[in-house]
């Protein structure tokens, strides 16, 4: 494909190379570009798997059956997760690895760029399908997203849509993930050892191992439930002696395992953004890093914590109890470590900040209640009610998504060269914050007293805290789109004020070394580093 240089292009001397129009997305095999369909891509996800959400506490708004069936229901539940997590959670996160780890660590692209281009291409089928599961005979999927055996055996053919997509987006991840684990061990700039490396950088390292050991694992559970379904086999059938248990364990190695694979890269930008604002550095740089691999390591020992109701005995309860609550350790050393690095600093609270502290105190939030679930008795009471509901909103939505938010308010002048509006960025930031936990916090008590997930009715005495909940969250999904509208598109179109090459004057590390917007091909030639691999020496 010969390269077609645009004559009106002031970047043509960067961007030799770069392929124009539709072309240049469908054939993209640069870092940068890829890093912007990922995060498109997520976020249209993010918008999709929002009008199911919305769809849920509409009916939830009130007690009665208002809009939509119980089968319905199940269905919006279902897709809601599973587009959530698949689609717009992990996604976004490999796009920001796309963007930032070669700039980070002085590397010309990713390892392996066409092996990348595939692995963004196959997530659009696989989206296309599992939302396409809607309009099959029966509907779509209504097992609930953790996809539990025997309802999975019962449902129409979404169940195998649903199941194939997924098979095909865990392919795409674990492709994403041998890239990023190859370029970061093998192209890094001479100069920058693995202790140099920004946190973000470790963090997707860590993430990348973990993807590429638990996607197979859930990858054989679906497949067992193909098998179950359509040859006879009785892995989870009872009546042919198998055990639905038994998928559960399964699915939770891989389950367990999944939440750090979303919140470890949010660590890592949350990692980047407070020592810029804080002006300081990163305070126990090295426990950091040891406590991201002790959380990959010990969340393969949590996965039952999730199945305390399943008639497990109490040595098996007493153990992943205290393996539980032992993971929240090296949890709790970074968000010391961040509270340190912001000790005494000359902070400032520019957008990625907030985000940043609000992340802080949301996340911990989440954190707590989730140290509570760890308790058998108490998890035992509130199993499957809107108390878990609320936990891991608090540290998906509060967790990942204001980490991506933070990342992107950061990243995003040397992404597009403009600086976003702050004042835009600051309403975003109180709007989503304010209306998060008008949605999520009355579901603490709403679980407490009893209310189960997943039910479209309910009786009178949830009302008020479901009404407050309903309203919060279409508050909450209006920020999302107020985001996109008015601060992405202006940024994304070149209006605003051109950003310099460091906007932030406590940034560190390669990425603000090279102009903004970043030139289309970077570091063609390995930098030369200084001894703190944060900048080039000519």
């Amino acid at each position: 494909m010969s390269a077609v240089l645009d004559p009106h292009d002031t970047h043509a001397h960067d961007d030799h190379h770069a392929p124009v129009g539709w072309r240049r997305w469908v054939f993209a095999t640069n870092h940068k570009d890829i890093g912007t369909l990922y995060l498109l891509f997520s976020f249209a996800m993010l918008m999709v798997g929002g009008v199911l959400a919305m769809g849920i506490r509409a009916e939830l708004y009130q007690p009665g059956l208002q809009l939509v069936n119980p089968e319905l229901f199940n269905q919006l539940t279902t897709m809601h997760g599973l587009i959530m997590v698949f689609g717009a959670i992990m996604p976004a996160f490999v796009g920001f690895a796309n963007w930032m780890v070669p700039l980070q660590i002085g590397a010309s692209d990713m390892a392996f760029a066409r092996m990348n281009n595939f692995s963004f291409w196959l997530m659009i089928p696989a989206a296309l399908t599992l939302v396409g599961s809607f309009f099959m005979p029966g509907g779509a999927p209504a097992a609930g997203w953790t996809m539990y055996a025997p309802l999975t055996l019962q449902m129409g053919p979404s169940m195998d849509a649903a199941i194939f997509a997924l098979h095909i987006l865990g392919a795409s991840s674990i492709m994403g993930s041998i890239n990023i684990i190859v370029t970061i061990l093998n192209m890094r700039a001479p100069g920058m050892t693995l202790m140099k490396m920004p946190m973000f950088c470790w963090t997707w390292l860590i993430t990348a191992y973990l993807l590429i050991a638990v996607m197979p694992v859930l990858a054989g559970a679906i497949t067992m439930t193909l098998t179950d379904r359509h040859f006879g086999t009785s892995f989870f059938n009872p009546a042919g002696g198998g055990d639905p248990v038994m998928y559960q364990h399964i699915f939770w190695f891989f389950g367990h395992p999944e939440v750090y694979i979303m919140i470890l890269p949010a660590f890592g930008i949350i990692s980047q953004i407070i020592p810029a604002f804080a002006r300081k550095k990163l305070f126990g740089y090295a426990s950091m890093v040891y406590a991201t691999g002790s959380i990959a390591i010990l969340s393969f020992v949590v996965w039952a914590h999730h199945m305390f109701t399943t008639g497990m005995p109490v040595t098996g309860q007493l153990f992943f109890m205290y393996s539980t609550m032992l993971i929240a350790v090296p949890t709790g050393v970074k968000i010391f470590n961040w509270i340190a690095t912001m000790w005494k600093g000359s902070m400032t609270f520019e957008t990625p900040m907030l985000f940043a502290v609000g992340f802080i105190f949301v996340f911990t939030m989440g954190g707590f209640t989730g140290l509570i679930l760890a308790l058998a008795p108490f998890d035992i009471q509130v199993q499957d009610t809107y108390y878990v509901v609320a936990h891991f909103h608090y540290v998906l939505v509060a967790g990942s998504l204001y980490a991506l938010f933070a990342g992107y308010y950061y990243w995003s002048p040397k992404w597009t060269g403009v600086m976003y509006n702050e004042t835009r960025g600051k309403i975003h930031f109180w709007w989503s914050l304010i209306s998060f936990n008008i949605t999520f916090f009355p579901m603490h008590f709403l679980g407490l007293a009893g209310m189960p997930r997943r039910y479209a009715d309910y009786p009178m005495q949830f009302a008020d805290f479901n009404a407050i909940a309903s309203i919060g969250s279409l508050a909450f999904g209006l920020a999302q789109v107020y985001f996109f509208v008015f601060v992405v598109l202006p940024t994304m179109m070149g209006k605003g004020e051109k950003a310099s090459q460091k906007p932030w004057d406590g940034a560190e590390g390669l990425e603000w070394e090279v102009p903004s917007p970043a030139p289309f091909h970077t570091f063609e030639t390995p930098p030369k580093l200084d001894a703190t691999a944060t900048r080039i020496v000519a």
